[in-house]
């Protein structure tokens, strides 16, 4: 037996580290996690290769929950970039907590664990692992749910949460990594009085233009050429920002304006990835 799930990465809209309030939401570039049973022991294989510590954790916590000793094999697959701020993580976390919790509630016949038990413990390991700062409720809210979800980190608590109009995204990823771990927390707290007044904006519906905003606030505190963002509005985006800490930045961008934006960023060196909003979230396929 077999338990296949998808999660989808995540765009963000407010970096809640400043803060610890934030808003994202979903994006359609996935992490797939298959999960089966095995005589003992956790086995964790991934493609690309990632570092298995963060699919051990998930794996251990739901056997801890549910009183197991089974033994368990994940395999992942992703084409979401790794350590690019588009929430890979999150979207780990999520798809391999929640395969695995399936799979042994069907074949040993358990209580289906709840949605928001499975985001909280898929949070949990991503704290133990170290791969987070704040927990990331934000990113990994809006890859459990899809659509925007607005968040307090800290209190772990859903604020709102909407399905999007389906808009089209560009993301432009630059030739390096960016591990939200290793980010200069100190000057991004510096920023507070700024991204809260772009936080006010996304609770009031300005959700794009609150995008753009943070985007420039955490390019200035990190190092980030704000440039990219600003080239892509004058071709015409609706908003463009970094996502997360970096090193991505995405576009939000209608049919009309979307090769105008593509022009654009080709001049910087690196990928250019078109994709759209997820409405759906971590789903059983």
């Amino acid at each position: 037996m077999k338990k296949k799930v998808m999660a989808p990465g995540s765009a963000t809209v407010i970096n809640a580290i400043s803060t610890g309030s934030g808003s994202a939401f979903g994006i359609d570039l996935h992490v797939t996690a298959e999960a089966s049973l095995k005589q003992s022991g956790i086995k964790c294989s991934s493609n690309p290769d990632v570092n298995p510590l963060l699919m051990e954790l998930c794996v251990k916590k739901v056997l801890d929950y549910h009183g197991l000793n089974t033994g368990i094999r994940i395999k992942t697959s992703s084409t979401l970039p790794v350590a690019s701020g588009l929430s890979s993580s999150s979207a780990t976390s999520n798809a391999v907590v929640m395969s695995t919790t399936r799979l042994l509630e069907e074949e040993y016949e358990l209580k289906p664990m709840s949605d928001m038990k499975i985001l909280n413990m898929a949070i949990d390991a991503s704290l133990e692992a170290g791969v987070t700062i704040t927990g990331a409720f934000d990113d990994a809210s809006a890859s459990f749910f899809g659509g925007l979800t607005i968040t307090h980190n800290l209190k772990r608590e859903l604020i709102y949460h909407e399905k999007l109009e389906k808009q089209n995204i560009l993301i432009y990823m630059p030739d390096r990594k960016s591990l939200t771990a290793q980010s200069d927390v100190k000057r991004m707290k510096l920023l507070a009085p700024w991204v809260d007044m772009a936080f006010q904006q996304t609770l009031q519906g300005d959700v794009f233009n609150a995008l753009t905003l943070n985007g420039f606030l955490y390019c200035a505190a990190l190092g980030f050429d704000s440039n990219i963002a600003l080239d892509a509005l004058d071709a015409g985006a609706i908003a463009s920002g970094l996502s997360g800490t970096g090193p991505s930045f995405v576009a939000v961008v209608d049919e009309k304006n979307q090769e105008n934006v593509q022009e654009a960023w080709k001049k910087y060196p690196g990928n250019i990835i078109a994709t759209k909003i997820n409405n759906i979230g971590t789903k059983v396929v």
